[in-house]
């Protein structure tokens, strides 16, 4: 009965438009008053506050300080750069661009939508003065920034090490290198994909530049070859060095951050403070684009994008501590092993339920709510903590780019000011690879083992 309430009321919250936070807390409040009456109401600041105060979870908001940092810093604009200056010459260059330097942004500020503003407000633009279709230009972007929960330094790993403790250990450092080899096939799966893409984008429009960087005016020139992106000038390697030169302090940052969490010089929790405050040096003193009057809006927009993240943990919190107390999950779990205890099928059920969660919910969401009821089940038919773990976190990068609530859809697609509808449209083939990789990272453990594994964490 209880489970009814609690579902039931998050589920018409949620078709009624209501935010997830506020779903999920409304839906928590509405069950503790039918377990026990207005008196259970108590329970919702204790279990709230205790939730938000954890010190492994202060990391947070110091990863989002870091990245807004380093967006108004001109960090971002520098490592694109440096990516054009790489692979911008080849053909379908820039659309590698796209992805190489999301992977880069990526290591640094542990969130999908925060990688697609910082630099898509930058590519999607030049990736339409090159040719592309504005759609395809849009959710290329959206799902290379899904990158930017599984590229460790991840939010969502960080979350997911929290709630997993209470059925088995792991530590934020081992999901962390585990992350780096799925993150990588995620790329290539993207690149890929965009060489598809590519090839039917630029044919369906009328011209594509001659050349140029990124952020260049170009002239139209005809499509050469009857398709694809027409190659650009070879980067000299006197720009290849200066682009490097510049990008230097951004390439650094993720260096800092892994290099000092793996060699245990800081926890993660540290990390993030080191790289906040590196960040904030560079753009002061190195770079010179942050001034004292920008350091009030930095410092409200990480405020502003923290506080959303904590109160999604919050709410979430409250609606986990109902399912554990009244054995929600237990129930849900001893069904599905009752089905059947396959490995194989319940591995491919739990991959359906999270693609379709993730259509509704964020990330950090669908870990509080969904952990607790799968993980058990897998680890009893054999997969062990990492592979969860990597497994739901690309699972959900998916959802990032999937409708009706893909954030990353939504960032992108006011950046390029394109009908939400024209973006699903191009979202499809970049879809299909990354599921490609999380059925890969599911059913080939030594994805995600083998590097923490080889390092010892």
């Amino acid at each position: 009965m209880i489970g009814l309430v609690l579902f039931g009321t998050f589920l018409v919250l949620l078709l009624l438009g209501v935010p997830v936070a506020f779903a999920l807390g409304g839906a928590a409040v509405c069950a503790l008053v039918a377990m026990g009456g207005l008196g259970e109401l108590s329970l919702v600041p204790n279990v709230f506050v205790a939730s938000v105060s954890s010190e492994t979870l202060l990391a947070i908001p110091f990863f989002i300080l870091a990245g807004v940092i380093m967006e108004y810093a001109g960090i971002s604009r520098r490592l694109v750069d440096f990516a054009h200056a790489c692979v911008g010459s080849r053909k379908h260059g820039l659309a590698i661009v796209v992805i190489v330097a999301a992977f880069f942004f990526s290591a640094i500020s542990g969130s999908g939508p925060a990688t697609v503003a910082a630099i898509g407000s930058i590519l999607i633009p030049a990736l339409i003065r090159h040719g592309y279709a504005a759609r395809h230009a849009t959710s290329l972007m959206a799902s290379a920034g899904s990158m930017g929960i599984i590229v460790p330094p991840s939010i969502a790993f960080i979350v997911f090490a929290v709630v997993v403790s209470d059925y088995a250990g792991v530590s934020i450092v081992r999901l962390f290198v585990a992350g780096i080899v799925p993150g990588i096939l995620l790329a290539v799966a993207l690149v890929l994909a965009c060489l598809f893409v590519t090839r039917k984008a630029v044919a369906d429009t009328a011209a594509a530049p001659a050349g140029g960087g990124p952020g260049a005016a170009t002239a139209p020139a005809p499509v050469a070859d009857g398709g694809g992106e027409p190659p650009g000038p070879p980067a000299p390697a006197r720009g290849f060095a200066a682009t490097f030169v510049r990008a230097i302090p951004g390439l650094l940052v993720p260096i800092i951050i892994l290099g000092g969490i793996y060699g245990g010089v800081v926890t993660p929790t540290e990390s993030a403070v080191v790289a906040a405050t590196y960040a904030l040096l560079v753009g002061a003193l190195v770079y010179r684009e942050i001034t004292p009057r920008q350091l009030y809006q930095i410092f409200v927009s990480s405020a502003a994008q923290s506080a959303v993240v904590m109160l999604i943990v919050g709410a979430a919190s409250v609606f986990a501590y109902v399912v554990t107390v009244n054995q929600i999950a237990a129930s849900v779990a001893d069904a599905l092993l009752g089905l059947t205890d396959s490995r194989v099928l319940i591995v491919l059920l739990t991959i359906v339920l999270l693609l379709v969660v993730g259509a509704f919910v964020d990330a950090v969401s669908a870990l509080y709510l969904f952990i607790p009821i799968v993980a058990p089940v897998l680890l009893e038919v054999g997969v062990d903590v990492t592979t969860i773990g990597v497994m739901m976190v690309v699972n959900l990068a998916l959802g990032l780019i999937t409708p009706p609530v893909g954030v990353n859809l939504f960032v992108a697609a006011g950046i390029a000011r394109v009908p939400l509808v024209e973006v699903v449209r191009g979202i499809r083939p970049f879809f299909v690879a990354g599921l490609a990789v999380v059925l890969l990272v599911a059913y080939v453990p030594a994805i995600s083992n083998w590097l923490p594994d080889l390092l010892g964490f």
